[in-house]
């Protein structure tokens, strides 16, 4: 069941994006993942829309909407490869006629999931915050 995000949710949803973050990106430090802990609780999460995926009582996964920006998507590492990305994607798109979303160059798994699913590569930059390359992608209803 894919819902949206309570407060009771958030100590979940973040562990997930930490566990998440760190696994899909070897090339950037764990802890600058670590670091970003703080503003993921406090100011990230709290200013998009999340909605989560639930399953058997537990979160397995989530996703945050800001404006028309897919801001995140992230499964829980044990839940990885069962489908709930391409769920959690799928209600996205059925709330927006459009998104955009920047995912780092180098993690090639997450760009071909977003392109399997109707993405196109738009531009690629820095990374403000690593300075890493980010590619921005598309996709239009």
């Amino acid at each position: 069941m894919i819902r949206q995000m309570c407060n009771y949710d958030m100590e979940r949803v973040l562990d997930i994006w930490l566990r998440a973050s760190i696994q899909a990106h070897a090339f950037i430090s764990e802890q600058f993942w670590r670091a970003q802990l703080g503003n993921m609780r406090t100011l990230y999460l709290p200013a998009a829309t999340s909605y989560v995926f639930e399953r058997d009582g537990g979160v397995a996964g989530f996703y945050s909407l800001y404006g028309d920006a897919l801001a995140a998507l992230f499964v829980d590492p044990d839940r990885q490869g069962a489908g709930i990305g391409s769920l959690l994607l799928a209600d996205a798109k059925n709330h927006r006629s459009g998104l955009e979303l920047a995912v780092y160059s180098a993690n090639h798994a997450a760009r071909r999931f977003y392109e399997r699913h109707g993405f196109i590569a738009v531009d690629e930059r820095p990374d403000e915050h690593t300075g890493h390359p980010e590619t921005l992608l598309r996709w239009q209803a």
